[in-house]
């Protein structure tokens, strides 16, 4: 009687603490080569978004090299601190909160989750390396007062060797940032993420495999999202922290929730039913659950008229039928 009674305690004070911040109705904005003006952060007003992903880049030449390459003349400038900084000084005018999700690039698009060194040598000097790219966006997060930071995307196998490295990072983040932090681990990495009693929110790329139908409906999806909402309400309440879907989104494609993951260059099936069911189906199982924060579309372009539209079958809901829904489902929400 005594641990049940602990047990509802404990999700007592989780439902309360889950209470005192809004939903995150939020869009992933995609770095660009130039400054963002009003007119483009308008068009995320026009959808009641009240997030925005802000992502600067650091990049790696090979799979096994330590070196993180960051800050520089040769990156677009949303992918540089100043970059990120006037994207966050523009959303902040606008009303909008920020997550700075800052983020590595591997040469020829190799998976971040595959980062792995060769020797204890390599794993300490991309230990530092990484502690200088992360600690400076933590810093930039402390001057812009953005709300919540961003400590890592999809680095299953680097948390996995280095465990210790991360709880201490997690505190140096922690002495010079004084906002809310999260970490976005793939779908099928966050059961293993060791740090999440560390960290304020239990992020999740939710690229999740729901349904193997060409045009699933509304209730197919939900009913493929049962198992994995239960691990990941189980998780949220054994850890007292709420989970929030770092990525969230679907592209406009046949078979779009069977592996939402692709990013491969086929534009030749384009199904835009597709993508505005699997909206439909996240917002509904979702977004009224007390354990779950709300998350960041995946993906939004600065250069609103030029992006998505009829004929694209990328993530992008811009110009699309799902851009509707989400701007629907986000003005009651």
């Amino acid at each position: 009687m005594k641990a049940l009674g602990l047990l509802l305690l404990c999700i007592l004070q989780f439902s309360c603490a889950s209470q005192n911040f809004d939903k995150i109705n939020g869009v992933s904005f995609v770095a660009s080569r130039e400054k963002v003006g009003q007119h483009q952060v308008e068009e995320i007003l026009k959808i009641h978004a009240n997030h925005a992903a802000v992502m600067p880049f650091g990049f790696i030449r090979e799979i096994n090299s330590p070196e993180i390459i960051f800050d520089t003349e040769r990156q677009w400038f949303g992918e540089t601190k100043s970059g990120a900084k006037q994207y966050i000084e523009m959303l902040h005018k606008n009303g909008v909160e920020v997550m700075l999700k800052p983020q590595l690039w591997i040469w020829r698009g190799e998976f971040t989750g595959t980062l792995e060194m060769q020797s204890e040598e390599d794993w300490n000097a991309l230990e530092t390396s990484y502690a200088d790219f992360i600690m400076a966006y933590a810093r930039l997060a402390q001057e812009t007062k953005t709300s919540l930071f961003c400590i890592g995307t999809e680095l299953e196998l680097f948390v996995a060797n280095r465990p210790m490295y991360w709880k201490n990072l997690i505190v140096k983040i922690r002495s010079v940032y004084k906002g809310k932090l999260t970490y976005a681990a793939n779908w099928d990495e966050y059961p293993r993420t060791t740090f999440w009693e560390d960290i304020d929110f239990i992020g999740i790329d939710a690229y999740f495999p729901l349904s193997e139908e060409k045009t699933p409906s509304v209730e197919q999806l939900k009913k493929g999202w049962q198992k994995h909402k239960e691990k990941m309400k189980a998780l949220s309440l054994e850890k007292n922290k709420p989970i929030i879907f770092t990525e969230y989104g679907y592209r406009s494609m046949d078979f779009t929730a069977k592996k939402p993951w692709l990013v491969d260059r086929n534009e030749e099936n384009v199904n835009l039913e597709g993508q505005v069911n699997a909206k439909k189906a996240i917002f509904e199982e979702f977004w009224s659950e007390d354990w779950f924060a709300g998350g960041y579309v995946w993906k939004w372009f600065i250069h609103h008229d030029k992006a998505g539209g009829g004929n694209d079958n990328r993530f992008t809901p811009q110009n699309k039928p799902a851009q509707l829904v989400i701007r629907d489902f986000y003005k009651m929400n």
